[in-house]
């Protein structure tokens, strides 16, 4: 019986622990903090992403290793690479944790995204929002998710301000400007590959964002099977140019017919939530087959899936669950405003009973506003 190791005691975590029983493994969970919700289903050790001689004593204890949480330094990882098996490799987390390098690695593949310069003044700033126009997104280059790190440049005014909130992080994490994209839609492929390259997608995804952080998922996207086939060749051409083992996720923007890449996400994805109850084989699943050397299970979606992430605090469960299309994900977490506690997931047959199935639960949780996007989705598909 193999003992896997995680860096990050997080949602992923949990969620990689319940996946991985039924495979008979074994887990222990390295984390800062002692009230990490992984640890509430594996052994937890406490110590910091940067202390070689305690995770070095981690890795003893386990046979293979990966991460829920892609701001594990790459130095770390790749000291650890030494002692025992990791996956995604230290250098596809260090492209992963770079927006420069990870633009850089789209440009190079020939996969289209939006402007992009690297800002490393005032000045230099000023002279890129003027070439690349208003709006415009300034950017921490590492440790920024779910929104943070980011500034909006709307005016001029704007530009000083933006430098002011960012301005002191452009020695230690560096600063991107990216270019702002009038999209159709947002979308991600959640894909895997293993050491011996098979390569496997889940159906292309479409996402709803609310102040930067995911609020729901849809599969399948119902966009044309041209648009989501060249999706997933790019999301391949990453996996094989990066030689990734691992599930990943490839956010991408749709605008009329084009698609624009946006980030990976070097792990399992909050926008493949919906696999764990409407995919033959979940993403969580998946990674661990990966790096376990193991085959890739069929991702086929099992009709249409959905997911609706929970923030701050959990609403009431009894509407979920009086839906028989719905299931119901509690990460044990303590409540606190934008933290992610816990999702729902859908999966119906057919679009119309998707419909009617998030209607009912919107209106009985007072969430109207956050299944109304998917409601407009569903009612076309």
């Amino acid at each position: 019986m193999k003992t896997v190791g995680i860096l990050g005691g997080g949602q992923l975590a949990r969620m990689m622990i319940l996946a991985g029983a039924p495979l008979g493994l074994r887990f222990r969970i390295y984390d800062p903090s002692p009230e990490a919700c992984a640890g509430q289903l594996a052994p937890l050790v406490t110590g910091q992403f940067d202390d070689l001689a305690a995770l070095q004593a981690f890795a003893a204890s386990v046979d293979v290793i990966t991460f829920d949480f892609e701001n594990v330094p790459a130095a770390s990882v790749a000291a650890l690479s030494a002692l025992r098996p990791v996956f995604p490799n230290a250098g596809a987390l260090a492209v992963a944790q770079d927006r420069l390098s990870e633009k850089q690695l789209f440009q190079a593949l020939g996969i289209a995204l939006p402007a992009f310069a690297d800002i490393d003044s005032l000045a230099t700033l000023q002279a890129r929002v003027a070439e690349f126009g208003m709006p415009c997104i300034l950017k921490t280059r590492r440790l920024g998710y779910d929104g943070k790190g980011q500034f909006r440049i709307r005016s001029q005014a704007d530009i000083g301000a933006a430098w002011q909130a960012l301005g002191a992080q452009v020695d230690a994490v560096g600063l991107i400007l990216e270019g702002f994209v009038d999209f159709d839609c947002e979308l991600s492929v959640v894909a895997a590959r293993n050491a011996a390259g098979q390569f496997v997608a889940w159906p292309v995804t479409r996402n709803w964002h609310v102040d930067g952080v995911l609020s729901a998922s849809l599969a399948p996207c119902g966009l044309p099977a041209a648009v989501q086939e060249r999706a997933v060749a790019h999301a391949r051409a990453v996996a094989e140019h990066l030689d990734y083992v691992g599930v990943f996720a490839l956010e991408l923007f749709h605008c009329d017919g084009t698609l624009l890449v946006n980030e990976m996400a070097p792990r399992v994805h909050n926008s493949g939530h919906w696999t764990g109850d409407g995919a033959q084989t979940s993403q969580f699943a998946n990674h661990l087959r990966a790096g376990l050397g193991l085959p890739l299970g069929d991702t086929a979606v099992l009709g249409v899936a959905c997911m609706l992430n929970w923030l701050g605090q959990m609403p009431e469960a009894a509407p979920v669950l009086a839906q028989a299309a719905g299931f119901w994900h509690d990460y044990g977490k303590q409540p606190r405003a934008g933290r992610k506690v816990g999702h729902a997931n859908f999966r119906t047959d057919d679009a119309p009973a998707m419909a009617r199935a998030l209607q009912q639960v919107g209106q009985a949780l007072g969430r109207e506003a956050q299944v109304a996007p998917l409601l407009d989705a569903l009612s076309v598909a």
